[in-house]
């Protein structure tokens, strides 16, 4: 779903993290990077142990070239999803701090 429909309903709603969460999902998904991060950060420090932002905003700092700034937010979605049981995140997340720590 395109961000124009989450723009609107957080127009009417600031504080709700669902959609905030949604409306960041869909800036990521169109490549805004820099204008994702403000709605995934609110979203995990609503919610301290929500994993898919913690994801989202560490693939974002990467695409933005921030590797530094992505890691914290990957070792927190790393434990959370190793924590919840969560396979297919834990070895995606794994993989990312490989690369950025392989990377020069």
């Amino acid at each position: 779903m395109s961000s124009e429909r989450f723009a609107t309903l957080i127009q009417v709603n600031q504080e709700n993290e669902l959609f905030r969460f949604s409306y960041g999902e869909a800036l990521f998904d169109e490549g805004k990077f820099e204008d994702c991060l403000s709605h995934l950060e609110f979203c995990v420090g609503k919610k301290s142990d929500w994993m898919i932002p913690q994801i989202l905003l560490g693939k974002a700092m990467i695409a933005l070239n921030r590797k530094e700034e992505a890691i914290p937010f990957l070792e927190k979605a790393l434990q959370l999803a190793r924590d919840q049981n969560h396979e297919d995140p834990e070895a995606e997340v794994e993989g990312l701090l490989d690369d950025i720590r392989l990377t020069p």
